[in-house]
């Protein structure tokens, strides 16, 4: 079956791609390359097109020609910071973008797509652990895009009979557990990932941005997911939808929350470096404890995360920034390739 998979050069993209090439799909790739990496994907398996998603014609023609079958949508503009800054960029990138997404699919009767969401939608949560039927109420820009995305699909669904499934998740990390591709974003702005580099020595020290919250040692806590995991997740999200099931919106997370300090300290003890952090003030916005509930998931899309032990998690992504200390502009990962 021919999938297509927009934004499948970025990072939870090319985990995705793999997945389906084990799964023995057919995979067409469209990526603009702003935030992807073309080297993340195998180009002698996958039919790469270094397309904008807002090139509506392009991406009917490329739909056509492969017969594709149904999408996994990740092309979008996803930095929460730069979305409060230039709004217009995340309505243009996001909103128009999957609007010339779903055309081109109505166009050519694509009927199933899943859709790469966030725990944004909900903004600051009434209860944690999260689920599904908490308010959407996002606090950015990004968050507010994302929900628009949602609520398109279920008009587009109406009008054209599309069904989609939405994936909200929480904090992708980690990378693949053969080292072939990792996290890699400029700017970098995931704690993880950021965290290593203060171990690779190319940041003196990790910020931390508040102390004084409602929580255990008074830092943020957060719910990390593996990529691996997420990618599974989209897997079996279509799976659900060509076999009949009907549109519906999952959390994805591992349930567990791990403050912004103990993930410090693990990875103090994956990396076996003395990692300094440094106390700043709180960020605005920033809620005290973002937790999934993920039991929907778990019973509808049989999906079971295989990651859950955060310093597992944490050596996964050390092992892929150690290889590759400069991301895929690095030497060794072009002679490894």
């Amino acid at each position: 079956m021919s999938i297509l998979v927009t934004g499948g050069a970025g990072y939870i993209g090319s985990h995705t791609v793999q997945a389906l090439l084990d799964g023995g799909h057919n995979v067409i790739v469209v990526d603009n390359l702003t935030a992807g990496h073309i080297e993340s994907i195998k180009q002698d398996q996958v039919k790469f097109y270094p397309c904008d998603i807002r090139d509506k014609e392009t991406l009917s023609q490329i739909i056509q020609k492969h017969s594709v079958k149904a999408v996994i949508h990740f092309a979008a503009s996803s930095l929460v910071g730069e979305s409060m800054k230039d709004p217009a960029k995340y309505y243009d990138n996001n909103v128009y973008g999957t609007q010339c997404l779903l055309e081109a699919m109505a166009l050519q009767q694509v009927k199933h797509i899943v859709f790469s969401s966030t725990a944004a939608t909900y903004g600051n949560p009434t209860q944690v652990p999260i689920q599904e039927t908490e308010p959407t109420m996002p606090t950015n820009t990004y968050g507010e895009t994302k929900l628009t995305m949602e609520r398109m699909m279920k008009w587009f669904e109406q009008a054209y009979g599309m069904t989609y499934v939405a994936l909200r998740y929480f904090n992708a990390a980690g990378a693949s557990e053969n080292g072939a591709i990792g996290e890699d974003h400029t700017p970098e702005t995931h704690l993880i990932p950021l965290v290593l580099q203060v171990a690779l020595n190319q940041r003196k020290h990790i910020s931390v941005f508040g102390n004084d919250y409602d929580t255990p040692d008074g830092t943020c806590i957060r719910d990390y997911i593996h990529v691996s995991d997420l990618a599974d997740a989209h897997v079996k999200a279509l799976q659900h939808l060509i076999a009949g099931g009907t549109s519906d919106v999952f959390n994805l997370g591992n349930g567990n929350g791990y403050s912004v300090l103990e993930i410090i300290e693990a990875a103090r003890v994956v990396t076996g470096h003395s990692i300094h952090a440094q106390m700043e003030t709180r960020r605005e916005g920033d809620p005290a404890i973002l937790i999934a509930d993920a039991s929907k998931a778990r019973e509808h899309l049989k999906w079971i995360p295989q990651w859950t032990n955060i310093q597992h998690i944490i050596a996964s992504a050390w092992k892929w920034h150690q290889a590759n200390p400069r991301g895929y502009s690095s030497e060794h990962f072009k002679n490894k390739n």
